[in-house]
């Protein structure tokens, strides 16, 4: 059986009705599941937002050859900056 972590200070003199005003044991109202009065802005367990058709997901996302390129220079650059930097200017200027 877990602890439960009282919230509202300390308690001193009476711990039941201490216990009666935290939050514990606040009055509750049951929503209406169907009718007037049972709209939700928020569902209690949302399905996410991937609830619409698309073809554009993440899971089918590719990387392409050029953001590895790009983090390979990254990488590359933080190893050696002043080589990588004169090649890209003899690079450059051949072309």
């Amino acid at each position: 059986m877990s602890k439960y972590q009282h919230t509202k200070g300390q308690i001193r003199d009476n711990a039941i009705q201490a216990l009666l005003h935290d939050p514990l044991f606040r009055q509750r109202i049951e929503q209406k599941q169907k009718g007037k009065g049972s709209f939700k802005r928020k569902e209690k367990h949302g399905k996410g937002t991937g609830w619409e058709g698309s073809d554009k997901k993440a899971s089918y996302h590719c990387p392409s050859a050029f953001t590895v390129k790009k983090t390979a220079c990254a990488a590359a650059y933080q190893l050696y900056p002043r080589v990588l930097l004169f090649k890209q200017i003899a690079d450059f200027s051949q072309q």
